[in-house]
């Protein structure tokens, strides 16, 4: 090995210092999962599926991460939810704020606990109001590197749905 080869690094990339000075993936909400590199989208919406709350995550995070930051005090009557977000801290937080969990239980739950089945399918709003995103090519791709970026875009759509 020559003088040249003796200085290069088996496998040349940024620095870990680089890197976390700009603040990682994380930092620009993004990261890997199933459906490969992505950002999750996390939203509170009303009764009519208009968002009330939005905040980013990478596509790793779990559901359940920002959901007591999302209704963190929000005053509603009933708060509906999928499986994911079947929680004991989200249910005291939820009746702490006067609230009544619609979520149905896991099967891995020792104690199974009841829920209204016909109010929870309204939970369809929540899934409607990330079709109508979606018709935005911005933020079904995600073409924006930052998360600001991609957080304004996302909110700008919110914003027109506010409107119609």
């Amino acid at each position: 090995m020559g003088d040249a080869g003796r200085h290069r690094h088996p496998r040349p990339r940024p620095s870990r210092w680089r890197a976390a000075k700009k603040g990682g993936p994380h930092a620009q909400a993004l990261g890997r999962s199933r459906g490969g590199f992505g950002t999750k989208i996390h939203v509170c919406v009303d009764a009519l599926g208009l968002p009330v709350r939005i905040a980013l995550g990478p596509g790793q995070q779990n559901d359940m991460a920002p959901a007591c930051d999302l209704i963190d005090g929000l005053a509603a009557q009933n708060v509906l939810a999928d499986k994911a977000y079947d929680a004991d801290r989200l249910y005291e937080k939820i009746i702490a704020q006067g609230g009544d969990p619609v979520v149905p239980p896991r099967r891995h739950r020792k104690r199974q606990h009841a829920y209204d089945a016909v109010l929870y399918k309204e939970r369809n709003r929540v899934e409607r109001f990330f079709s109508r995103i979606k018709h935005f090519r911005r933020i079904a791709t995600r073409y924006d590197k930052l998360a600001a970026n991609f957080m304004g875009f996302v909110t700008l759509a919110a914003i027109m749905l506010w409107l119609k």
